[in-house]
């Protein structure tokens, strides 16, 4: 198996035949009613109860989605609001998603400076250095926002290039809001999320950071907009592979994603997270698969698959 992150990736979308990424963002609120019915998990104020309740939904989406994807993300927010048991159930979760033969993406978003940055990275991204914690496996690679400069982010790429592992750099979000700050005109002529992929493409070129595919282990979170805008951060950062939020739920289409990609099928993988998750909901899926909420998502999710390969071939 491949050392450097960003091979390992390529090497696993290949292995599956797809740049697809399911993201695990569970609310207790719109799980199934076959779990939350469950007399021993129906108690949305007891935060064991429901953390119970939760981890079992995310194990089964887990196990649904792993013979279809080459990776998850799964969003350490979701798991926080539990408290100190939630966070021991995020990392429970990452057990599981490893041994389902999964890249696992930590998205948890960290942003500091100094040594408050080192122990973020230490904590979220490294592997557990303690005695009693040596079967315990940290995540292929963690989500970071870049406001503080590179000494918010040089503590994971430091963590990164020792462990060959991932730092996917927040560089354009997929809300409409973000655009009031990312889409302003600097002085250059470059918008403030072009100004940034120059720096995340300075960062991916450091020393060890480059795999035998050409791409670094410093990649970039990269919400396709409208296509032209999408091409020229593509063009910044020749080396970085995306990770792209906003397909599905949120309104993103596989056309907008093209460009994202290189020619050759590579540079981006694409996360859909409540489109596949909850396509229990969805009338599409409850017409055909009336009672059974884990049908729906293995739909879902081969139905997220199928409109990707329209737009992108994996050779």
């Amino acid at each position: 198996m491949p050392e450097n992150f960003a091979d390992r990736l390529i090497q696993a979308v290949k292995a599956k035949k797809t740049p697809t990424c399911v993201g695990i963002d569970p609310i207790y609120a719109r799980l199934p009613a076959e779990i939350t019915e469950n007399r021993e998990l129906n108690d949305e104020s007891d935060s064991e109860v429901a953390l119970d309740a939760v981890l079992e939904y995310c194990r089964r989406v887990i196990k649904i989605v792993a013979p279809l994807v080459p990776a998850v993300k799964i969003n350490s927010a979701f798991f926080e609001r539990y408290y100190w048991e939630g966070i021991e159930g995020y990392w429970d979760l990452i057990q599981e998603a490893d041994q389902n033969g999964l890249i696992v993406i930590g998205d948890c978003k960290r942003s500091d400076i100094g040594s408050t940055a080192e122990m973020y990275a230490r904590s979220a991204l490294a592997e557990p250095d303690f005695n009693d914690m040596d079967s315990l496996t940290g995540p292929d690679a963690v989500t970071v926002v870049p406001y503080a400069g590179l000494d918010g982010v040089k503590p994971f790429i430091d963590i990164a290039r020792e462990e060959q592992k991932g730092v996917f750099v927040w560089v354009r979000a997929s809300n409409e809001s973000s655009a009031i700050i990312q889409e302003v005109k600097l002085e250059s002529g470059l918008t403030f999320a072009e100004h940034m992929a120059q720096q995340v493409d300075a960062w991916s070129r450091d020393s060890g950071l480059i795999g035998s595919t050409g791409y670094s282990t410093v990649g970039a979170v990269v919400a396709a907009r409208d296509k032209d805008s999408t091409a020229r951060l593509r063009e910044l950062m020749p080396h970085c592979y995306f990770l792209v939020p906003g397909y599905g739920a949120q309104g993103g289409t596989a056309d907008d994603i093209v460009p994202c990609f290189k020619p050759d099928g590579t540079g981006a993988i694409v996360t859909a997270s409540r489109s596949v998750i909850y396509a229990y909901e969805d009338m599409k899926y409850i017409e055909r698969f009336p009672s059974e909420w884990d049908k729906c998502i293995e739909q879902a999710c081969k139905d997220f698959i199928a409109d990707i390969s329209k737009v992108v071939r994996i050779s």
